[in-house]
């Protein structure tokens, strides 16, 4: 399940990039692209849709001046990202483009498939590689540290929560909860409110209720599978599994901290937090926005916090991979492409005024600046993300602040029929007092055993 479709950047010095700057930013050509004819045409996807005006007119943008700086290298742009669905058909019939869009969630079958060139050698010296987290880079990894893609942007599970009603409940909204014992007992006092105010509101419908119980099993320690011989089984029946319902099941039964309404979804929760009816929720950056754009929302109403208990958090995101069947000066075009449009920390500014122009926000851990990078990078672009903030950062700041110590965990295997068996197990949860957690966890286990049997 993904959060969001980001489209990353990062950093520059206090001044504007120029043109001129962006060609010496490390990555001009030297000519190892080049073939023997000419330039190299690199056929590319990810071009945002006409619909998408802003995107698709800076990555439009992206093209013109990446050409500028390395005119041995022709991008073809294609608009779409990656579909499941027709990826075999394009790639046997030679219409995959060079550099392919995937979501976190592909790359272990499509490096086991041998589907995804391996660019190992192809990045020596690719400049800023050792600033992308490490977390990141192994998602595009095989077993023996083989690279096969380049992480652009990515997203993890905090604790989204409304400060105003912190306050009306007598909570202090720049503390908020670092354990789900103090998220049970905020909720309930929130609940307290009255006014059909809900303290804690979960998924459980559409797969998003098996995505939401895998963030908050992660955050206790728990795993939702693990993996022996190459072999994959069910793991989340466990000390940490049952304590994440059983925390649920006593916010909604015996503390009433959770509302009579069920089944929600994504689109349902966020209209309640955004109309001053709901306390906290499990979320990424991204909803902030959406609350804010499509709920009523208002940015300085919200605050992230790292997910309770913080053992681990769920990731997600997206990336590139390049064609297994590209030749070599492809494969370096490629890279060269990745890196400049999305590791670049030198672009930072440009698209930060960029997206300040056109009245988007700034200042939230996504994009225009995404949380990627480790060490002094993630600190530059930190710091100019402040510098242009034009939404309140100390809202979100507890969130950043403990993200480089919160160790990210992936989706599992086949994550999407995983989740579609854990959403009977929130439904119960939430919709049946005497609802027998032992039992619903060990009919998912069984039926998820399967699903990995068939691998």
């Amino acid at each position: 399940m993904s959060s969001t479709r980001n489209r990353s950047v990062a950093l520059a010095s206090a001044a504007v990039v120029s043109l001129a700057a962006l060609s010496a930013c490390g990555t001009s050509s030297d000519g190892a692209g080049s073939a023997p004819g000419g330039k190299v045409t690199l056929s590319v996807n990810g071009q945002p849709p006409t619909t998408q005006a802003f995107e698709r007119r800076l990555f439009d943008r992206h093209v013109e001046q990446f050409e500028k700086a390395h005119p041995d290298i022709d991008i073809v742009p294609h608009e779409g990202f990656m579909d499941p669905k027709t990826f075999n058909a394009k790639l046997a019939g030679g219409k995959l483009e060079d550099v392919f869009y995937v979501y976190f969630t592909d790359t272990r079958g499509l490096i086991g498939r041998n589907q995804a060139a391996d660019i190992t050698d192809h990045l020596k010296g690719m400049p800023h590689r050792g600033d992308v987290q490490d977390a990141l880079m192994k998602v595009f990894q095989d077993a023996k540290g083989r690279q096969y893609g380049l992480p652009t942007a990515n997203y993890s599970m905090g604790l989204l929560y409304n400060r105003t009603l912190f306050n009306k409940a007598g909570l202090d909204p720049d503390k908020p909860p670092r354990t789900w014992a103090e998220a049970r007992a905020a909720a309930k006092r929130i609940a307290g409110l009255g006014d059909n105010t809900v303290g804690y509101a979960d998924f459980s419908k559409n797969n998003q209720g098996g995505w939401h119980f895998t963030a908050e099993l992660y955050s206790r320690g728990g795993r939702i599978a693990t993996e022996r011989d190459g072999k994959w089984k069910a793991a989340f029946n466990s000390a940490a599994g049952k304590a994440t319902l059983r925390d649920l099941h006593a916010m909604r039964w015996q503390d009433g901290s959770m509302g009579s309404k069920q089944l929600l979804q994504a689109e349902d929760v966020q209209r309640m937090i955004g109309s001053g009816k709901l306390g906290m929720y499990v979320s990424a950056a991204d909803n902030i926005t959406v609350i804010a754009k499509q709920f009523g929302g208002a940015y300085r109403d919200y605050g992230l916090a790292p997910i309770p208990d913080a053992r681990s958090t769920l990731i997600g995101g997206e990336g590139y991979m390049i064609n297994p069947k590209a030749s070599p000066e492809k494969i370096r075009a490629g890279i060269k492409w990745l890196q400049w449009k999305y590791l670049n920390p030198d672009l930072v500014e440009q698209n930060i005024r960029d997206n300040i122009d056109s009245k988007l926000p700034v200042g939230l851990p996504m994009p225009p600046t995404p949380d990627i990078w480790k060490g002094a990078v993630r600190e530059r672009v930190e710091q100019a993300k402040r510098k242009y903030a034009n939404v309140p950062v100390a809202n979100y700041q507890p969130f950043m602040d403990a993200a480089p110590r919160v160790p990210g965990v992936v989706e599992p295997p086949e994550a999407q029929q995983v989740y579609a068996v854990l959403d009977t197990v929130m439904q119960a949860v939430l919709t049946r007092e005497d609802a027998d957690i032992d039992a619903l966890l060990a009919a998912a286990e069984k039926k998820v055993d399967q699903i990995y049997s068939a691998l």
